[in-house]
């Protein structure tokens, strides 16, 4: 992948998932997507899907042969999740934070009130995911948007985020640029973005 030119000012991006345990239960999955919000995170964009075990096993291919590897797989093709494309300041590092520690045991004791502090069950059903770094966060993001140009939305929407104003549309779950006293047509993206 061809590095892309960014400001020292421009948003980072970072893939955040919500895994079946809390997709299965509306009132978390709307209590983390709530915390997206109210921590200042733009969601760029967001999808609900089934994913298939041989996309879970190619997602997750570096932790093949470990003990968990193969229940981590069942669990992830178990049911819906829902996938974003995250921006802010340090989205990468601040997603991880908010989410707590992987292990649900630590996190209720270092973190409780992240999300796997709160709603995490064990450490395969600790509710979210997040990419650890800009390398993987391009990488995981082409996985579950594979139609999402990350060079042409630094070029196009990351610079409209930024310098504001941004509407968030509740229809879509996503922000965007809001136009000049007509916030909707604004958040209309052509296809392919």
């Amino acid at each position: 992948m061809t590095s892309i030119l960014r400001s020292p000012q421009a948003l980072q991006l970072t893939l955040a998932l919500i895994k079946p345990d809390a997709v299965a239960h509306p009132l978390i999955l709307e209590a983390v997507h709530q915390q997206i919000l109210s921590n200042k995170f733009l969601i760029v964009r967001m999808r609900e899907l089934l994913w298939r075990k041989e996309d879970c096993q190619k997602f997750y291919q570096e932790h093949e042969g470990r003990f968990f590897y193969q229940r981590l797989v069942e669990f992830m093709a178990s049911g819906p999740i829902r996938a974003y494309i995250l921006a802010r300041k340090d989205a990468i590092q601040f997603w991880r934070t908010l989410m707590g520690p992987t292990r649900v045991f630590q996190a209720r004791h270092v973190a409780p009130d992240s999300i796997r502090g709160s709603f995490g069950l064990t450490d395969t059903r600790n509710t979210t995911h997040g990419s650890d770094s800009v390398v993987s966060a391009s990488r995981e993001i082409a996985a579950f948007f594979p139609d999402f140009s990350e060079q042409r939305w630094y070029e196009e929407e990351e610079p409209q985020l930024r310098r504001g104003p941004v509407h968030y549309s509740p229809e879509e779950g996503t922000h965007c640029a809001a136009g000049a006293g007509d916030p909707g047509p604004a958040c209309r993206r052509p296809v392919g973005l």
